[in-house]
């Protein structure tokens, strides 16, 4: 009866793994009720390494290479299975695969803004996104802290992880530098190595290797970063001084296509005419230095010649064929002038 069973039981001769995707990290060799022949072949090829589990405990662990399982290749699970017949016959034992081919272009990125102290605008709230790279360098470690007994781990079950622990040290990253936000951008290689060492400990405490850690980008919520280009806009254009006289002259033809036209900027066509004159002295004078001072305080409502009243409505018949203003609109502006002439 002893010789039936032996001679029903199945022995494997090979163990290996061919990957058939990228992801998989851990993968437990088919065992089922097979036991390991003795004298059978191991192989474990380039990129990849093999791990013996005994009774839950790690018995031995295999780089590269094809090997003959026998007491000499395998002494740590001959010592535990404690054989006393030389190794003599067939063994049980759960052998796992795992994968040390390097994992990359691995994106993390801040799902919401980071709340960090800068030294121009005070508090601000950033966003950041980089890659990162890793492979598995330990797979004994791997094993007995993420993959344990399942039939397969893949990069894809780690990833949340890895991605919202590296989120989780942007703030302190940021804080800890003192960089402002402006000058952040060259900056981003500096925050990366620095990054890159806060994260190695957790990385190495499961196993893994980083290799890599990259920030590409660092930028502020849509409506800040608005703020901020108003802020540079207005330093390109020589200040707050000349970015209001700006701002004013662009007010011009608005204002004459809307409800009260030129007169709406001040309290009547003297005052439009006067700050017509202002603008355009401010103008001037931002864009020739050598052009005479532009008046600090709008000056008073000056007399309308009469020639300055059909210019304007001359003016104002050219935006009806512009399409800046109604003829209705023109109607009641070229009423109003004409008053003047009474």
């Amino acid at each position: 009866m002893a010789l039936m069973d032996f001679i029903k039981k199945q022995f494997i001769d090979i163990i290996q793994w061919t990957e058939d995707d990228g992801e998989t990290m851990a993968w437990r060799f088919p065992m089922a009720e097979m036991e390991i022949q003795n004298g059978a072949s191991l192989t474990v090829r380039e990129s990849q390494m093999a791990v013996f589990v005994n009774e839950g405990q790690v018995a031995d662990v295999f780089g590269p290479g094809m090997y003959k399982l026998t007491t000499q290749t395998l002494p740590v699970l001959t010592y535990l299975k404690n054989w006393d017949k030389l190794f003599e016959s067939p063994f049980k034992s759960d052998v796992y695969f795992f994968s040390t081919r390097q994992k990359l272009d691995r994106k993390w990125g801040t799902p919401n803004p980071v709340t960090i102290r800068d030294k121009d605008f005070g508090m601000v709230r950033l966003r950041a996104f980089g890659i990162y790279a890793f492979h598995l360098s330990d797979p004994k470690a791997f094993h007995t802290t993420i993959s344990g007994t399942l039939e397969s781990y893949s990069s894809e079950q780690l990833e949340g992880q890895l991605r919202n622990t590296i989120v989780g040290h942007i703030s302190d990253i940021f804080g800890e530098s003192g960089v402002p936000f402006i000058d952040m951008a060259s900056n981003q290689v500096e925050f990366g190595n620095a990054l890159k060492a806060k994260m190695e400990p957790m990385f190495q405490a499961y196993g893994l290797q980083l290799d890599s850690l990259n920030v590409q980008n660092i930028s502020l919520p849509e409506e800040l970063q608005a703020m901020l280009d108003k802020r540079i806009g207005v330093n390109i254009m020589g200040g707050m001084q000349a970015y209001t006289q700006f701002q004013t002259a662009e007010a011009i033809p608005l204002a004459a296509a809307n409800e009260g036209g030129l007169a709406g900027l001040g309290a009547g066509v003297g005052v439009g005419f006067g700050v017509g004159q202002q603008v355009a002295a401010s103008m001037a004078q931002s864009l020739n230095p050598a052009a005479a001072p532009a008046p600090t305080s709008a000056p008073a409502a000056a007399p309308v010649s009469p020639d300055e009243i059909v210019a304007t409505i001359e003016k104002l018949h050219g935006m009806v064929g512009k399409g800046m203003l109604s003829q209705a609109e023109f109607d009641a502006k070229k009423a109003e002038l004409l008053k003047r002439l009474e």
